[in-house]
């Protein structure tokens, strides 16, 4: 079975605490699409000074706060995504503007009226920029050890930046996963 074998749309894909690569560094990526081509996904947790209404002014206003842009990842800055996490009882099949990921997380057609969008989700992320792998790629890194692949909530794609994600989800996951979450990163600094 190869290593990337349980990465689907919508899990999560956390960088173990060995990550050193600076674009991964205790991150978070939600997985946007995964197939035999390679995978695309977005870093949850690296917010940026930029304000959405700065480079989406129609989209601005309707962000999750911090109404910031996140980075999602060093391929393609210039590119802009957007998730949403859809309000109880929504479905993104059949509505202009959404194509649904998993469950309750869609991906948001930033050409489509946000006015129509928004009444139907709970929370709105954009991101610069995506985490991309190639085929084969990403199941060199989970074997080498680079990620751990744990299920996403729903909150995970609206997560706030106060809140430490990559210890939180790695907590979650029970003992002996947890423990990693109190990895101090540089074992030189311990």
């Amino acid at each position: 079975m190869p290593a990337d074998a349980e990465v689907e749309p919508g899990t999560l894909l956390v960088a173990a605490p060995t990550m050193f690569d600076a674009n991964f560094r205790r991150t978070v990526v939600f997985v946007i699409d995964h197939r035999v081509e390679g995978t695309l996904g977005v870093v949850l947790n690296r917010p940026s000074d930029v304000p959405v209404g700065d480079v989406l002014p129609s989209w601005g206003r309707h962000v999750a706060e911090p109404q910031a842009v996140f980075v999602g990842g060093p391929v393609e800055k210039k590119t802009a995504l957007c998730l949403a996490a859809l309000r109880a009882g929504e479905s993104a099949t059949g509505v202009p503007g959404l194509i649904g990921v998993r469950g309750p997380v869609a991906l948001v057609d930033l050409d489509a009226d946000p006015d129509v969008l928004v009444p139907k989700v709970r929370g709105l992320r954009v991101f610069a920029g995506y985490a991309g792998w190639d085929s084969g790629q990403l199941a060199g890194e989970i074997e080498r050890g680079d990620w751990l692949i744990v299920p996403a909530l729903p909150s995970d794609v609206l997560a706030t930046p106060e809140r430490d994600l990559w210890g939180q989800v790695l907590r979650r996951q029970g003992v002996p996963t947890a423990l990693l979450a109190t990895h101090p990163g540089d074992l030189q600094r311990n």
